[in-house]
């Protein structure tokens, strides 16, 4: 994907798990599976995880460079990284405990708090020259060292499977 194809999948995709929470009733956001998280607990998590990427791509590239060291490799396809990420949850992998949802805060404001990340996100990818995004890396919990296009690329799985979460905890009711 190009920039602005991963511009237009962040938006996609979070607003559909926006669209699905906000559809729901609070009945149906409490469900959960068991060993899974409810809704409104898999809106948290999520904010978890774009707010660091969303502060990463605010920094300057030398900052990166400095505190996560440049890329020795091309980036992944979306496909490869999407697999990759399944065999490491399918291994046993699960999100570390900062990401994890602990607060009860009042869905609206997760709702505005994700869709101002994303937000932020896709106009700071929208500044960037396309090949910034294949030369800086970040740390994943369980990946390691991705590209900053690749991270991009977990952020538009991540909120996917975490849909998919949700609509699972429906389905079993």
């Amino acid at each position: 994907m190009n920039k602005n194809e991963i511009v237009a999948a962040l938006f996609v995709h979070h607003e559909n798990f926006i669209e699905l929470i906000e559809s729901l009733s609070a009945e149906q956001r409490a469900l959960a599976l068991p060993g899974k998280w409810n809704a409104d607990q898999q809106v948290e998590h999520v904010i978890k995880s774009v707010a660091p990427v969303k502060l990463a791509f605010q920094l300057p590239f030398f900052v990166l460079a400095m505190a996560f060291g440049k890329a020795n490799r091309t980036s992944r396809s979306y496909e490869n990284l999407v697999e990759k990420y399944k065999a490491k949850l399918a291994a046993g992998g699960k999100a570390p405990k900062r990401f994890v949802p602990s607060s009860k805060r009042q869905l609206p404001a997760q709702i505005l708090r994700l869709r101002n990340l994303i937000k932020q996100l896709r106009q700071k990818i929208e500044t960037m020259a396309e090949d910034k995004l294949d030369q800086f890396v970040l740390p994943h919990p369980l990946l390691g060292k991705l590209t900053l296009r690749e991270m991009l690329y977990f952020t538009i799985y991540h909120v996917q499977h975490h849909q998919r979460q949700v609509e699972n905890n429906i389905a079993a009711k």
